[in-house]
This record gives C-alpha cells, structure tokens and sequence, in this order.
C-alpha cells in the first residue's frame, strides 16, 4: 500500500509501507514469503528463517516449531473469518505443519519442547 500524503510545507510526499507488511511480502499459504523476510530484515536487523515443515529434522528445528506452535496456537483470533475463509491465523499454522485447531497445535508444540529439553538435558545437539 502506498501512502500519499502532504509533508510540512504542503508538498506531496509518497510513504511507501515495507513490502513484509503488505500482501507481496505474504506467502498465500501463510506466513512470509522469502522477500517478505529480506525486507523485513532490511527494515528491522531481524533475520526470520523459513517455517519447519513437516518433522523436525534436528533439536535447534524442534525447539523453533514448539515455540511458534505454543504461541500461535495461544493467540487470540478465529481460525476462520465470517465467509468461512481460513484467516492469516490458520494459514501460518497450515504452513508449519499444523492444521489442526489451536488447542492441539499448543499440545503439539509442548510435547515438542518437552522432547527438545529432555535431548537437550541428554546433551546432545
């Protein structure tokens, strides 16, 4: 979205939003896409990685998958608009490999956390 507006001396100015905030740096499937991610890095220093889908492949992709299933799955929000449409909520959750309700996805992300303490307390990497 871009934003027209008049800057302090009446003159028009264009604030263009960063791309991660508008629908091109969205994944339709949920999530960022890779540019929405570069340009979220460009704007803040953070560096976001891409969803784990599926299983976990080591104990660092365990850890990640819990903690993002624990906290989207506690958030607050339908998982479906007033259509019937899956909102950004489930897509997010369908792109790491959830696509159960928000209850199971805290389930799932807690037994994944408790796995990846106990491998953790084991010592292994």
């Amino acid at each position: 979205m871009v934003f027209i507006g008049h800057g302090p001396f009446g003159e028009r100015c264009v604030l263009a939003t960063p791309l991660w905030q508008r629908k091109a740096g969205q994944d339709p499937q949920g999530g960022l896409n890779a540019a929405g991610r570069a340009s979220y890095k460009k704007e803040t220093g953070g560096n976001l990685k891409a969803p784990v889908k599926g299983s976990p492949a080591g104990p660092e992709d365990m850890r990640r998958k819990g903690s993002f299933l624990v906290r989207m799955g506690s958030a607050s929000g339908p998982l479906k608009d007033e259509k019937g449409r899956p909102t950004r909520l489930k897509l997010s959750l369908e792109a790491w490999g959830h696509g159960g309700d928000k209850a199971s996805a805290v389930a799932k992300g807690r037994a994944l956390l408790a796995r990846y303490r106990a491998l953790k307390k084991k010592g292994g990497k």
